[in-house]
């Protein structure tokens, strides 16, 4: 396994479980990092689903939106972390007060480039749609993808799910998956 590894997708695309099959492999404790808030029944839901699958030995951290805070509370001890998800982080800072995503996301990035475990992240692309009719769709679609570039370029992999398939966008294909 690498030691950072990209998962990008759209929604349902087969991301989350890419990335959980690639945790698994990497032969070291996971903790699965939690970026999403129950706020409705359906998010309840989604949870839920995700939780059922993981397993049991697997740790977990949730954080809505410190996860620099996250990578360096593990540090010492660097277990795989698979971060799921970029895009409901994002989310996240965007609802937060003026200055918090670029203070979180400069945060997250410098932690990461310093973790010494395998990190396993997920991430939404949506630069493949149309574009947002307001300007708070606009702006979370331009920083999904200033993010997505700037962890592809801090990642020794980068896959993209394409309906459950993974094609692999840099590095080389992990676990005998096929970029093809």
């Amino acid at each position: 396994m690498s030691n950072r590894t990209l998962i990008l997708g759209g929604i349902r695309s087969g991301k989350s479980a890419l990335a959980e099959a690639e945790a698994a492999a990497c032969g070291r404790p996971v903790v699965y990092v939690a970026t999403a808030t129950a706020d409705d029944g359906e998010m309840v839901d989604r949870i839920a689903r995700h939780q059922q699958r993981r397993p049991d030995d697997w740790g977990l951290d949730e954080e809505p939106v410190a996860l620099g805070g996250v990578l360096a509370r593990h540090r010492e001890e660097a277990p795989c972390l698979l971060i799921d998800c970029m895009s409901l982080w994002l989310g996240n800072l965007l609802g937060e007060e003026e200055g918090a995503l670029e203070r979180e996301r400069e945060a997250f990035l410098a932690q990461l480039e310093r973790y010494p475990g395998p990190l396993v992240i997920v991430s939404n692309e949506v630069g493949l749609g149309v574009i947002g009719m307001d300007a708070l769709t606009r702006r979370f679609c331009d920083e999904m993808g200033w993010l997505n570039q700037a962890l592809a370029q801090r990642c020794d992999q980068v896959v993209l799910s394409v309906a459950g398939l993974p094609q692999v966008l840099k590095g080389s294909p992990a676990g005998g998956q096929s970029g093809s």
